[in-house]
């Protein structure tokens, strides 16, 4: 096969994650929206954000079933026209939040699963030897979405009780619906007769534990407890992300929109960097420690976060936000390699596409946090709920094991 130059399809694939990603900009859309609808609840608001991450899950899910049949350019422009209609109906959101659920919750978070399942299932395919660091740069590009996009968002649509949220909505709608359209002319996957340049060839690529069908994985006990592990550790993590901007204005309500919007943008900085550092502690020394190391990390930030909440520190918070970022970085990467680690390529739009249903009970965790924050008063009780989850997640990994397949050198 003719050598191409195989990091072209990294940096489309960022691009395009970096756009995707932007359904994590609504700790700071909620913001703009919730000022002009002081009626609504957190606990409402919050719904839109289940329903994003729901309806994220359920589109990655569709994509991997529909990648048997359609190519990823024609997929691509499916979650182009499905972020550009829910952006639309979401600008067209009334005294009712029905629109906005439906057009950013559902329509919006359909387009980003499958924008994100067609990035890593087709862009990740060129690296068959670099599965963690690759997923972690992509992924880089969806965790660094929320701080650029979100501090573009503050700024044009900042929660002053107007409706100029709505006019941002429709041109993120059309950007996105260009760029993806555009992007997903290079959404092209290696022939069967691809091999790995010989210059980056190593001596020892870990070989796929197995090469098993869907149907086969979902067989295996390790993958549930897998899928487990990653529902507890997203929920964690997902506690954090939905509620940061509502914990900063607790630590001080002196803090302008920008600042808030800074330092919730800081979770985001890291959460991009940490996908890459856990993707590439993942190549090197597999997948226990990885997840040690992310677990010791989110104890770490919920008990500096509390700390924060109970002294009133912004230092405090904002180191807090920092270490909070890293750890839920190293989510995503190490489910992305994992699922390649043991069952393989052969199957893995699907495979993979499985394992980030994840979110789908793990969303709620941000409706749970938003209705105990209603309930208490304080946001003391979601860094409860993140130690909750996190020791939770560690006593489900102790039970994951490698399958057993070929040898690896």
């Amino acid at each position: 096969m003719k050598q191409v130059n195989r990091w072209k399809y990294v940096i489309i694939g960022l691009i395009v994650l970096l756009l995707a990603g932007l359904v994590y900009t609504w700790t700071v859309m909620s913001k703009t929206i919730g000022a002009e609808h002081p009626d609504w609840s957190a606990a409402s608001l919050s719904l839109t954000f289940t329903l994003v991450m729901a309806f994220f899950c359920i589109g990655g899910l569709i994509a991997g079933i529909l990648s048997k049949r359609l190519s990823p350019k024609l997929l691509m422009v499916v979650s182009a026209v499905l972020f550009f209609a829910g952006f639309l109906i979401a600008s067209m959101t009334g005294d009712s939040p029905v629109m906005l659920y439906l057009g950013f919750g559902i329509l919006c978070g359909l387009g980003s699963g499958f924008a994100y399942n067609m990035v890593i299932s087709t862009m990740s395919a060129w690296f068959p030897d670099k599965q963690g660091l690759i997923s972690g740069i992509l992924l880089m590009g969806f965790g660094f979405s929320a701080f650029i996009i979100g501090k573009i968002f503050a700024a044009t649509a900042p929660p002053t009780g107007d409706d100029v949220w709505k006019s941002v909505f429709r041109i993120l709608g059309i950007l996105i619906l260009i760029v993806f359209i555009v992007c997903g002319l290079f959404f092209v996957r290696p022939g069967a007769d691809y091999s790995i340049p010989e210059a980056k060839k190593k001596k020892t690529v870990r070989e796929p534990a197995s090469d098993i069908s869907t149907g086969e994985m979902i067989r295996e006990f390790s993958f549930w407890m897998i899928f487990f592990w990653a529902v507890f550790a997203s929920s964690s993590g997902l506690a954090l992300v939905s509620q940061a901007s509502g914990i900063a204005g607790q630590v001080s309500q002196e803090m302008s929109a920008g600042m808030v919007a800074t330092i919730v943008g800081l979770i985001s900085i890291l959460n991009g960097i940490g996908r890459v550092v856990f993707g590439m502690i993942f190549d090197k020394k597999g997948f226990r420690l990885t997840i040690i190391l992310d677990t010791i990390v989110f104890l770490i930030a919920a008990a500096v976060i509390m700390s924060a909440l109970k002294s009133g520190n912004v230092t405090t918070l904002t180191v807090g936000f920092v270490v909070g970022g890293l750890a839920y970085g190293g989510i995503m990467p190490t489910n992305a390699a994992i699922i390649s680690d043991f069952y393989g390529r052969t199957y893995y739009p699907t495979n993979f596409s499985l394992i980030t249903l994840n979110l789908l009970p793990a969303s709620f965790a941000s409706t749970l946090a938003g209705k105990l924050y209603d309930v208490t008063g304080t946001y003391v009780t979601i860094t409860v709920m993140m130690i909750a989850a996190t020791l939770i997640s560690f006593v489900i990994f102790l039970l994951v094991r490698r399958p057993e397949g070929r040898a690896v050198s």
